[in-house]
């Protein structure tokens, strides 16, 4: 009997003016499967699912659905078709709520029933085992919840075919699990799952076959059962990649800040940050772990000058000796100090970049601060983003296009890179490497152990467990908003770090 796939796509052609994001890709998904879509930055991945999301038309190929030539021209064409794809970044109202941004643009009666639209989406947020209030406004939600929104938006208009962009970058290892188990019933249900994702891990895990495209190129297909990490890096880059991380010896380590008993406490009066104590040298790099929530933000905002301290302290000791108080001073006055801290958030395009802007302007957001007339050179910041473009590979047609229009790990390389080169005495990075390819991301890994060669301080949040054990010197454990522990990452084991992460009662580190 004769295959009929809920999706065949043939010659499939994309241009951006002189730039070729999809050159005659050939792809077929079978119903009932779950298809990994692999690739580097900027390789055509995510272009490649706009054109089934109605997002963009390609100048050649065809598209089937269901064994039936179709075109999808808009994305009411892609949902009637039911199509629905989840985006790297948010396409959320803020102001409104869960249950609003789910139902937002669908057809229905001027008056909305709120009481069945919102008993229709905890029916189905209960059936799949998400952990979603539909009452709750969408400006109050982690970046984890708003990804949530997100996923059952499409699932509440009833897609049969989903694609899925890095859904786990913002999750937790729990919730990523939990996300897959939805996915396997889905599959069961005959339903066709497409997944974007750079975690080799997940993609042996979950999927029954792997595509991997290179530089807009489709390369090939394999069955996951048959793959292995090498073998996929391998097709996906187009060499053998090294996948260790280098960890040289701290040397000459010079206590950079010292946090005492600092606590940070939410308008309802919860303590997000819970009397932490910690002391952190320059010329290592300190990991911090704790599942989503467990403080790990509020600690970077409270040093960069972002989170209200309510009790505690916190002191930067620089470099011709002595000390400064920088507890509840807002960024301004931090960089006035002399302070200097490069502060990557986990929201990249919320808080760390502006997404209309091209790199050059958020390169003079970040460096140009003097006054009227330095905002006037546009060479200098120009030569800045030249270099980071160059340095970390960034695929964009040119350093003026827009950051928004770029994927999401290249965004993520630009945040990165600027602010390395802000050469800053404390460099705080959450999620780095966030939805970025396995090559890229041990480029950042490289960066980030460059920095600590030149004495910088380094403090990394990052949720894959194995790297931080990798790459980092000390790694102090979050729960609860308490520091539970602080390990040597030579030394830690995967198991002691989970008992860490759930264990709420501080085990006697003394933030040495």
């Amino acid at each position: 009997m004769e295959q009929t796939y809920a999706i065949e796509l043939q010659n499939i052609t994309k241009r951006f003016g002189s730039t070729v994001a999809n050159d005659k890709i050939n792809l077929s998904v079978k119903k009932g499967e779950i298809l990994c879509v692999l690739g580097e930055n900027g390789s055509g991945k995510t272009t490649l699912m706009n054109m089934l999301s109605g997002i963009y038309y390609p100048e050649e190929g065809r598209i089937s659905v269901d064994g039936r030539e179709v075109r999808i021209r808009s994305p009411k064409d892609s949902f009637d078709l039911g199509i629905g794809m989840v985006h790297q970044h948010f396409k959320l109202v803020d102001i409104l709520t869960a249950a609003e941004n789910i139902v937002l643009g669908l057809p229905g009666k001027a008056m909305l029933d709120r009481k069945q639209i919102v008993a229709d989406i905890e029916a189905l947020v209960q059936k799949y085992g998400f952990d979603l209030d539909p009452r709750q406004k969408i400006y109050e939600m982690s970046v984890s919840q708003k990804q949530t929104v997100e996923i059952v938006k499409m699932l509440y208009r009833g897609a049969r075919i989903l694609i899925l962009d890095e859904p786990t970058a913002v999750l937790t290892p729990q919730e990523a699990e939990r996300l897959f188990e939805v996915l396997r019933n889905m599959k069961k249900d005959g339903c066709s799952i497409i997944l974007i994702t750079h975690k080799l891990h997940e993609v042996l895990a979950v999927s029954d076959r792997v595509s991997i495209l290179r530089k807009g190129h489709y390369i090939n297909t394999v069955d996951t059962k048959d793959a292995t990490v090498a073998s996929l890096t391998e097709m996906m880059v187009g060499a053998k990649v090294d996948l260790n991380i280098e960890r040289p010896e701290p040397v000459n380590c010079k206590k950079r800040l010292d946090l005492r008993n600092v606590t940070c406490t939410t308008k309802d009066g919860i303590k997000s940050l819970d009397s932490a104590t910690l002391s952190i040298y320059g010329g290592e790099i300190l990991g911090i772990a704790g599942i989503a929530g467990s403080g790990q933000k509020e600690l970077l905002e409270a040093i960069a000058g972002l989170e209200p301290v309510t009790e505690g302290s916190i002191t930067f000791y620089p470099d011709d000796g002595g000390q400064k108080n920088i507890t509840n001073l807002d960024v301004a006055k931090i960089r006035k100090l002399g302070v200097r801290l490069a502060f990557v958030p986990e929201d990249r395009l919320g808080m760390g970049l502006v997404g209309s802007m091209n790199m050059t302007d958020n390169m003079m957001l970040r460096s140009y601060q003097k006054g009227k007339s330095e905002f006037l050179d546009r060479k200098t910041p120009g030569k800045l983003a030249a270099k980071i473009k160059n340095q970390l590979e960034i695929v964009t047609p040119s350093i003026s296009a827009p950051v928004g229009r770029m994927s999401g790990g290249n965004v993520q390389k630009v945040l990165v890179g600027r602010e390395i080169a802000q050469k800053p005495k404390v460099l705080m990075v959450a999620y780095p490497t966030r939805g970025i390819d396995i090559n890229s991301s041990y480029t950042i890994y490289h960066l980030l152990n460059e920095q600590k060669k030149k004495g910088i301080a380094v403090i990394c949040v990052i949720e894959d467990l194995d790297v931080l054990m990798e790459l980092c010197d000390r790694i102090a454990v979050l729960c609860g908003g308490r520091i539970t522990g602080i390990v040597d990452g030579r030394t830690a084991k995967k198991e002691e770090l989970g008992i860490l992460m759930t264990q709420h009662e501080a085990g006697g580190a003394d933030g040495e």
